[in-house]
């Protein structure tokens, strides 16, 4: 698939679980869901981590400190997504993946979800560059 195309499909039988996730985010990004360190902490498994836009790394304690002050001072943010796709990895795991534009930057996402009973808990988050703010491509 180059980047051109559109996403695969999602099953069928896998629309309900795209559903529910594509409401989840874009991850951190949605105050309905998580605007406190606790919630962020129940939202994301003890052993989270995350490789950032930039290519870089974070642990879960990082992203959680990020999250605490990020929220101490919100700040309209004007996001779009697109281009969802869900694939099950193992029973109760699953890939999400899409597309979003902030502050003028296109980047491709993913993130490994688990679902516990009714809860919801992102394994692993990534974010690539498409198309920074002055619309150069990666």
């Amino acid at each position: 698939m180059d980047d051109s195309e559109t996403p695969p499909a999602t099953e069928a039988r896998l629309l309900p679980v795209l559903e529910a996730l594509a409401a989840r985010e874009p991850l951190f990004h949605r105050p309905e869901y998580g605007a406190t360190r606790a919630d962020f902490e129940r939202m994301t498994a003890p052993d989270f981590w995350e490789v950032g836009a930039s290519g870089r790394r974070y642990g879960r304690a990082r992203v959680l400190d990020v999250l605490e002050e990020r929220f101490s001072r919100p700040v309209a943010e004007e996001w779009e997504t697109s281009g969802f796709h869900c694939r099950e990895l193992a029973a109760g795991t699953y890939l999400l993946t899409y597309t979003l534009v902030l502050g003028g930057r296109t980047t491709r996402r993913a993130t490994v979800w688990q679902r516990d009973g009714e809860e919801w808990q992102a394994l692993y988050h990534q974010g690539t560059v498409v198309q920074d703010a002055a619309g150069h491509t990666a």
